[in-house]
């Protein structure tokens, strides 16, 4: 089966419509490219993300429905919040960006491989420097044993992938982070595609249209002038 596909040109800014996307592949909507700062702000900001395996193009999804959360209304389980309870782990924010992207792209026991190729890991490190991507680091003592990490625009955090080497260390991740995004006035976590996991903590699915219009409403808002967190 042939796909036919908006191929992206030099202009960073520009993207097809969301509306075009494809619902075989759901959500698929372009190829081509660049992994710029430029462009992947762009992106973002009009609800697109890429994703890819090595050796393909650069492929732009968007995806109809969309996986969301409130940052207010993340689940955490009786059982989880007597575990975070025992404080266990010390949980900061950007203080181990570049190795919580690597736990990231180590392939899981059922996978065989990662879509956090080396031009991506390179992108987002970028993006970190830049101040638009970080990371929830959680430590056992001096070792990292679990996070997530993301880009922040306004209001929105726009989830793109975690990790957990240890007991619920990716769960206390995204516990610590909707605490301090709501703390901070988010509106919105883009989980881009529902899970089971997802769905347990508290993410679910609404239409591109509606997830369009939150996203707005959210990237009208000031984000916080520095990320700083740090939980024993």
């Amino acid at each position: 089966m042939s796909i036919s596909l908006h191929w992206l040109d030099e202009d960073p800014a520009w993207f097809p419509p969301v509306s075009t996307a494809l619902n075989e592949p759901q959500g698929l909507l372009a190829a081509g490219g660049d992994l710029t700062q430029t462009r992947l702000l762009n992106a973002y900001a009009q609800g697109i993300f890429p994703w890819f395996s090595e050796g393909e193009p650069i492929l732009w999804w968007s995806p109809d429905p969309r996986s969301i959360v409130h940052p207010d209304e993340v689940h955490c389980s009786r059982s989880l919040a007597k575990f975070m309870r025992k404080n266990l782990y010390r949980v900061t924010f950007d203080q181990a960006f570049e190795r919580v992207i690597d736990g990231c792209a180590s392939p899981r026991a059922t996978e065989s491989g990662t879509w956090i190729t080396a031009e991506m890991r390179h992108a987002y490190i970028n993006l970190h420097k830049a101040g638009f991507a970080h990371s929830v680091d959680v430590w056992h003592g001096d070792d990292l044993v679990g996070g997530l990490y993301g880009l922040s625009m306004g209001g929105a955090f726009f989830g793109e992938s975690m990790f957990s080497l240890a007991t619920n260390a990716s769960k206390v991740a995204f516990i610590s982070l909707s605490q301090q995004l709501s703390r901070w006035g988010f509106v919105l976590i883009d989980c881009q595609v529902q899970n089971p996991y997802l769905a347990s903590m508290g993410a679910h699915e609404v239409p591109r249209r509606q997830f369009l219009s939150i996203l707005d409403n959210a990237l009208a808002i000031s984000g916080p002038e520095e990320w700083r967190f740090d939980r024993q």
